[in-house]
């Protein structure tokens, strides 16, 4: 573990340099026990890829004490069994009026549009961490041969369920907000909804399958 002040009430925990399972089943484990067993001067947990940021009352403890205690409870967090992971299938509609960047992606890495829908439904996905928006998974890893670059200039309006890449990650967009990622399909699931619970669709740690559908299919669904 590597520790760093984040602020004067934050304290960033390093768990792993590489992205990972390896890491993210260490950030993983320490989250379910500091849930599991909350510490009275914890405000807030932040998991990321290799990271947790842990904000905490001031008042109560400095950076030190709280060093001390994580360190404590990440002994105990390594002796947790691993959590089995939930699979969420996610159909697509890929292209067209749903993913205006499909063909760009494709020109951009030499290959067909046809290709790029076959590399991105092949793995099963990991989802290391919500983030950007409620619900927004970070879902990796993405197959190197489609990873591309986020936009240069976000566009002001992505639709709910639209389906992006960015470098090694994949994500959808849980409801319509501004959004730099390269668009290749959309899904007609409600990713987030207020009123369900649990509210967003996809947790940490969930697997995630992408499965392609027609414009048929998810227009009939959306009306379902």
């Amino acid at each position: 573990m590597r520790f760093q002040a984040a602020s004067d009430q934050t304290l960033l925990i390093y768990l792993g340099e590489e992205i990972g399972a390896a890491a993210h089943e260490r950030v993983a484990r320490l989250v379910r026990l500091l849930q599991r067993e909350p510490v009275k001067w914890l405000r807030n947990i932040q998991p990321a890829y290799c990271s947790l940021l842990v904000t905490f009352d001031a008042a109560a403890v400095d950076h030190a004490e709280v060093q001390a205690k994580i360190s404590e409870l990440e002994k105990t967090a390594k002796k947790l069994p691993a959590a089995k992971p939930r699979l969420v299938e996610v159909p697509v509609c890929y292209g067209g009026e749903f993913g205006p960047d499909l063909e760009w992606v494709a020109a951009q890495c030499g290959l067909t549009a046809e290709k790029v829908v076959e590399l991105h439904i092949e793995p099963t996905y990991h989802a290391y961490f919500l983030g950007f928006a409620p619900g927004f998974a970070y879902l990796g890893d993405l197959p190197e041969a489609i990873a591309v670059p986020r936009l240069e200039t976000p566009r002001k309006e992505v639709a709910a369920g639209s389906v992006g890449v960015a470098g090694r990650q994949s994500a959808i967009y849980p409801f319509g907000t501004p959004g730099g990622w390269r668009l290749i399909g959309r899904t007609p699931l409600e990713i987030f909804r207020r009123e369900r619970d649990p509210m967003g669709l996809i947790a940490i740690g969930d697997h995630v399958k992408f499965r392609p559908i027609t414009r048929a299919e998810f227009l009939a669904a959306r009306q379902g």
